[in-house]
C-alpha cells in the first residue's frame, strides 16, 4: 500500500468522506461563495472534507491561515483568515488558537512560527516550496552586502527564515515601495525577486535599488507580447498585473498591485472584463462576490500552492503533522526583520 493509500484508509476509518449531496446541501451557505466556479457535483466531493475539517478545527483549537492562491474550496470552505503575505503575517500575530494550519507554501508557515514561537504551526505538505525562496541563501545576502557595503537589505517575505535572519527588514509586494523608501542611505539591496525590485525602483526613484536575480515561476512566464495580443483580441478588458511580473508586462497593464491590491482594485472599479495577470485561483476566489465582472484568461498556476488540498489539511489536523520548526537563534533574528516590516507598514497606513 502506498503512503497516499494508507493515509486515505486511515482517514476513512474516522470520517465519512464519500461524495455526498446531503453534505453539499448542509453546507449550501459555504458553496454559495464559490458556486460560479465550483459546480455542485464537485462541491459534493469537497463538502464532507470541509465538514470534517471545520469540526476538527474546534477540537484541536486550530485556526487556518490561507493565502489568496489557495483553491476556492480551501479559501472559502475552511479558512479562518485569507490574504496576501503581509495580511497573513499581521494576522499571525493576532492568533489566539494554539494551533495554526498554514494553507500556503513553506516560507509562510515559517513566518507564522517565527511570530508565534510557542504555538504549533502545521504544514499540510512540507514539499510546498517556492521558487523565489529557493533562489536566495544567507550566503547570497553576504555576497550582496560585500558588493554594496553599508546598503540596507530588504528581503521579500517569500524567503526562508535563514534569509530573513540575514536581512535588515522584510517586505511584501504590497509594501515594498514603502519599506524601501524608509531605508537609510542612497542604495538599497532587494532580494530575491528581480522584477519586484525593478518595478519598485520606478516608484522610489530617489533610491538606487540593486537586486538579486530571482523570480517567481508563476509571474516570470507572462510576456508583454502576450498582453498586447490579448488586448488586441479583447480591447475592452482591464488588465491587472502582479508586480512580480517583468517590468514590460507591468507597463502593459492598466493596474499593478499585490494580491490584496488586485482584489481591492477589482472590487472598487468592477470592470466588465478583467484579466488578472497572476495565479489562477485569484479570479476563482473573488468571482462569486463580483458577478458583474467577467474574468478572462490566461493565467498561470503555482504548482507549489496547489500541493495543499483538503485531504492534506484534514490529515494534518487529524495527525497533527507536520509541525514547522525554526531554530531559536534564526527565529530571533528573522522575527526582527518581519516585525520591522509590520511596524513600518502600520506607520505608513496611519
Amino acid at each position: 500500500m502506498t503512503a497516499t493509500a494508507a493515509l486515505r484508509a486511515e482517514l476513512a476509518r474516522h470520517y465519512d468522506l464519500a461524495p455526498s449531496l446531503q453534505a453539499a446541501e448542509a453546507t449550501r451557505d459555504i458553496h454559495a461563495k464559490m458556486a460560479r466556479v465550483v459546480p455542485l457535483a464537485d462541491w459534493a466531493r469537497h463538502a464532507p472534507y470541509v465538514i470534517a475539517i471545520n469540526k476538527l478545527k474546534a477540537e484541536r483549537d486550530a485556526v487556518i491561515l490561507a493565502h489568496n492562491y489557495m483553491t476556492p474550496d480551501i479559501y472559502h470552505g475552511i479558512a479562518d483568515v485569507v490574504g496576501d503575505s503581509l495580511q497573513l503575517a499581521i494576522e499571525a500575530t493576532k492568533v489566539r488558537a494554539q494551533v495554526i494550519v498554514q494553507c500556503g507554501v513553506h516560507f509562510m508557515a515559517e513566518t507564522s512560527k517565527i511570530l508565534n514561537p510557542a504555538k504549533t504551526v502545521l504544514m499540510p505538505d512540507m514539499g510546498a516550496g517556492c521558487s523565489l525562496a529557493e533562489s536566495i541563501t544567507p550566503e547570497g545576502i553576504a555576497q550582496m552586502r560585500a558588493r554594496f557595503p553599508g546598503a540596507a537589505v530588504v528581503s521579500y517575505v517569500n524567503t526562508t527564515a535563514a534569509v530573513k535572519a540575514a536581512s535588515d527588514v522584510c517586505c511584501t509586494s504590497s509594501n515594498a515601495a514603502q519599506i524601501v523608501a524608509a531605508m537609510p542611505g542612497d542604495t538599497v539591496i532587494m532580494t530575491p525577486d528581480q522584477y519586484l525590485a525593478q518595478n519598485v525602483a520606478k516608484q522610489v526613484p530617489h533610491k538606487r535599488i540593486v537586486w538579486w536575480e530571482g523570480s517567481c515561476i508563476v509571474h516570470e512566464r507572462f510576456t508583454a507580447a502576450d498582453l498586447r495580443d490579448f488586448r488586441a483580441f479583447q480591447p475592452d478588458t482591464t488588465i491587472i498585473a502582479h508586480p512580480e511580473c517583468p517590468p514590460d508586462v507591468v507597463a502593459e497593464a492598466d493596474f499593478s498591485g499585490s494580491t490584496s491590491g488586485i482584489i481591492e482594485f477589482v472590487e472598487r472599479h468592477r470592470p466588465a472584463k478583467a484579466l488578472l495577470v497572476t495565479e489562477c485561483s485569484m479570479a476563482s476566489n473573488i468571482a462569486d462576490a463580483l458577478p458583474e465582472v467577467e474574468f478572462v484568461g490566461p493565467c498561470n498556476m503555482c504548482p507549489y500552492m496547489k500541493m495543499i488540498t483538503l485531504e492534506k489539511v484534514l490529515w494534518s489536523l487529524h495527525s497533527m503533522t507536520t509541525p514547522v520548526e525554526v531554530e531559536d537563534s534564526v527565529a530571533a533574528k528573522a522575527r526582527v526583520a518581519v516585525e520591522r516590516m509590520i511596524a513600518l507598514s502600520r506607520k505608513a497606513a496611519a
